[in-house]
């Protein structure tokens, strides 16, 4: 990309005018081109001056491509050694991150041709963070393409599996980061989760994953979507490491604009562990289950033994000690759609911002930016990713953006339908996942086919990435080799208690004989 803007020719500024529906005189054209360069000289002044960027402070290699034996999943990406602080609540820990977050000269793609060969400079907030606490990364774990939820396909590197049962999908788009977790590579995970990223496939693959309150770990020098959604959090095997995981990870970040409420010194998530939920009120959310497919948006159906195994889940934890009332939020329903509503136009602005975006205060990865961007291989988009931009650019030149507006005012009403019923209760209960892992496809599937996979298990998850409660999926069973998710919500940055109740559930027996 060049540093020095050149200013537009006649014919440039002719054409920029017609895109914009304005009719300029001959005259106008050479009047506007000169007033256009009084902004150049600034654009080329800001290049002359040096950038400041987060530091990456532990030194590294540049890892590689691992063979296909020693990674039979598909999990990674890349494997790394980069070995963190000496000491800490992390020290020796072996840990994968999401290949959508930057770590400094290690490849990232995102899990898409489109960004194939970038390289970050920085790294993100959250990975300095694993590294202060004595963490060592040991990869960049796989990302599905585009914004799907199902998690097999990557663009690049093809099919990830799941260790359970490699014939199925192990859910994504956190995929990689699950059957690491799954196989055993690794003790604790990143994920990232808008609609239900890090949830699903922590349900699919049989392990723990907690998208915290929106905003509570921050976003800084991460790959991104509908920036109002998008959340990062910690996934592992265990309720205990996700919440070691969280603690260091989580807290304020002059960086991140998306921050609201979040308090530091960060709160030590683990002294929740083992405190039981004796007194605990749990609502579980009626509406949540039993659901009938959702043929108009393509969202698969509750499975009977899914039901069954949360609904004994919850009694589990009423043996426990705990108060476990049924309750109806009849707007949980409604949830999907206003996340519909904010999904395609939201990820498309960021899309066609080349994944920065403009109008917030905050660190932006210009490094991003030096390429072409997707748009000079628009044909090497996921069907997902196509799906959404054509949906979305239709939507806004025909209705100028009038149902993510929408979506966005009706977001405080579905905060609130949930605040309601948790001003009773410490935690809603219900299915992550309305049913168990699907086949992986075959490769000669239509777009529509691949769209649908992608996306048609987000009944339970997407409302929350919406309204930005806490929310966490733990294993409560296994059938035909097959995991089953109860997902636990707390109150705004009640962490707390979310882990409290998954902990306390863990601690029943052996999920997997459940």
């Amino acid at each position: 990309m060049s540093s020095d803007p050149q200013v537009p020719t006649r014919e440039e500024v002719q054409r920029l005018a017609l895109t914009l529906g304005m009719t300029l005189t001959d005259v106008e054209i050479d009047s506007y081109r000169n007033m256009m360069r009084a902004a150049f000289v600034s654009c080329r002044r800001l290049y002359e001056l040096p950038e400041w960027k987060p530091p990456v402070k532990y030194p590294r290699g540049q890892g590689y491509r691992p063979s296909r034996e020693d990674n039979p999943y598909n999990a990674w990406h890349w494997r790394t050694d980069i070995k963190g602080a000496s000491s800490g609540p992390l020290n020796g820990v072996r840990i994968g991150v999401k290949d959508s977050f930057c770590v400094a000269g290690i490849p990232m793609t995102g899990g898409s041709r489109v960004l194939e060969g970038f390289v970050p400079d920085i790294d993100a907030t959250i990975v300095t963070r694993l590294l202060d606490a004595g963490a060592t990364i040991v990869g960049k774990t796989t990302s599905a393409s585009g914004v799907g939820t199902r998690g097999d396909n990557n663009d690049i590197f093809g099919t990830v599996r799941n260790p359970r049962k490699p014939t199925h999908a192990p859910g994504g788009s956190s995929n990689g980061s699950a059957a690491a977790l799954a196989a055993g590579d690794v003790q604790m995970t990143l994920g990232a989760d808008q609609g239900g990223s890090i949830r699903i496939p922590a349900a699919w693959s049989g392990v723990v994953g907690l998208k915290p309150t929106y905003g509570l770990v921050p976003y800084t020098g991460c790959v991104s979507n509908e920036m109002t959604m998008v959340h990062a959090g910690p996934m592992a095997t265990t309720v205990a490491d996700v919440a070691r995981l969280l603690s260091a990870i989580a807290g304020q970040d002059p960086l991140d604009p998306r921050q609201r409420g979040v308090i530091s010194p960060v709160t030590d998530y683990t002294t929740t562990i083992g405190r039981g939920v004796r007194g605990l009120r749990i609502g579980v959310v009626l509406e949540g289950f039993g659901q009938p497919a959702w043929d108009d948006i393509g969202l698969l159906g509750s499975e009977e033994i899914v039901d069954r195994k949360v609904r004994s889940a919850c009694r589990a934890l009423e043996r426990r000690g705990a108060v476990v009332t049924e309750v109806s939020i009849p707007m949980h329903l409604d949830g999907v759609h206003i996340f519909n509503g904010m999904y395609n136009e939201g990820n498309a602005h960021m899309y066609r911002n080349h994944n920065v975006g403009t109008n917030w205060s905050g660190f932006y990865n210009t490094k991003l930016l030096e390429g072409e961007g997707w748009r000079s291989r628009p044909n090497d988009l996921s069907p997902s990713v196509k799906a959404m931009l054509l949906t979305a650019e239709y939507l806004d030149r025909r209705y100028r953006g009038r149902y993510y507006a929408r979506a966005q005012n009706l977001r405080p009403l579905l905060r609130n339908a949930y605040d309601e019923v948790l001003a009773s209760y410490d935690i809603l209960a219900m299915p992550t996942v309305p049913c168990r892992a699907t086949p992986i496809p075959l490769p000669e599937i239509t777009p529509q086919e691949s769209v649908a996979f992608a996306k048609q298990m987000i009944n339970n998850t997407c409302q929350f990435g919406v309204t930005g409660h806490p929310a966490i999926s733990v294993p409560c069973g296994m059938t035909e080799d097959l995991p089953i998710g109860l997902m636990l919500v707390g109150r705004h940055l009640d962490e707390l208690t979310v882990l409290r109740v998954a902990d306390a559930f863990e601690q029943v027996g052996d999920w997997q004989t459940m």
